[in-house]
């Protein structure tokens, strides 16, 4: 009797320490759970670097960017109004941010005109090649956010009704502000 209780405790021991090890191993493995992700847009990689648009005497920022296309439809107003709220809605944080629109000559003209008036969006003029060169086939059809070294790091789709538009700029916030959180540069 003591002997099979020996046993029973031996294999008791083995199994409370052993099987959540190979019930571990074997999640992982099959990716049985959603690994954890807490970024709210679309990781880029590997990044895009967009040094060759840049102004190089500009200081090193964070970068919320947006490509104006040659027309702007409710997608790209619904951006441009994302891209103003969310550099307003980092409140003290804004001045490590910049709210920048890249336009190219085939550019909306009224849009342009009407961000030069405004002071909360750098206009980036560049032509298309560089355009093209920097996405690099990647669609510009989104808001991105580049961090201080210009490498284009994640990408937000546009969104066409204005309360979605609304909905998804918090999830832009969401995600500059951890990288704000975990940056010590710009």
């Amino acid at each position: 009797m003591n002997k099979t209780n020996n046993k029973r405790l031996i294999i008791t021991l083995a199994l409370v320490f052993i099987l959540p090890v190979v019930l571990a191993k074997l999640a992982l493995d099959n990716n049985w759970f959603n690994k954890a992700a807490t970024n709210k847009g679309e990781l880029l990689s590997p990044t895009l670097d967009m040094t060759a648009i840049q102004d190089q005497a500009a200081e090193p920022k964070w970068q919320l960017l947006y490509v104006l296309p040659s027309q702007c439809t409710v997608e790209c107003e619904n951006a441009l109004y994302s891209v103003e709220q969310v550099w307003t809605a980092l409140g003290k944080e804004h001045d490590r941010v910049r709210a920048t629109v890249i336009s190219t000559p085939e550019s909306d003209a009224t849009i342009i005109q009407r961000l030069n008036e405004k002071n909360t969006v750098k206009l980036l003029k560049t032509n298309a090649e560089n355009v093209n060169n920097v996405f690099q086939g990647e669609s510009v059809n989104a808001i991105f956010i580049a961090d201080t070294l210009n490498n284009v790091i994640l990408r937000y789709p546009l969104q066409v009704e204005q309360q979605q538009a609304i909905l998804h700029s918090r999830d832009i916030l969401s995600d500059l502000r951890k990288l704000l959180k975990l940056s010590r540069i710009g």
